[in-house]
């Protein structure tokens, strides 16, 4: 069974509650449940957490590295600030998919700056909340193909 980390960063915590006219107002917990039935329908298992705290999903990336076969990552504003989280990225060189819910590219100039794409396998932007679902969708696409690829190796 395939097993993803879904990491949120920093205030979305605070979705349905926060600059709907950006965010929408589904809340964190409608994200994750939607997540979650789409893990089932797709036979992945989700691991998904929340934090604030860079050095904490820092940690958690890094965890990552026994046991997951992929992440997905919203960064929240760390996206444009957080060397130390691309870093961790790399170096566990798991295949990761960055989810933004609003677009990245029409907002402030300081937003459209991503550490995190260099090092991502695909970018989701502006989506809303969708663009979770459409990330494990497309995780699990290159994941079973990766597998594939392994077997018909290995034949």
């Amino acid at each position: 069974m395939l097993r993803v980390l879904v990491l949120h960063g920093p205030n979305l915590n605070l979705l349905g509650n926060r600059e709907e006219s950006i965010y929408g107002t589904a809340t964190l917990e409608m994200i994750d449940a939607s997540l979650t039935k789409l893990g089932v329908e797709l036979g992945v298992e989700l691991v998904i957490r929340q934090s604030n705290l860079e050095g904490e999903l820092v940690n958690w990336v890094q965890e990552a590295r026994n046991g997951y076969h992929g992440i997905i990552i919203n960064p929240a504003a760390y996206t444009h600030t957080s060397v130390a989280i691309r870093d961790a990225l790399a170096a566990v060189n798991l295949p990761t998919v960055e989810v933004h819910l609003s677009n990245i590219y029409r907002r402030e100039e300081f937003r459209r700056h991503s550490y995190i794409s260099g090092v991502a396998l695909a970018q989701i932007s502006g989506f809303g909340p969708c663009g979770y679902l459409l990330a494990l969708r497309g995780l699990c696409e290159q994941l079973a193909g990766s597998r594939a690829k392994d077997l018909s190796r290995n034949s």
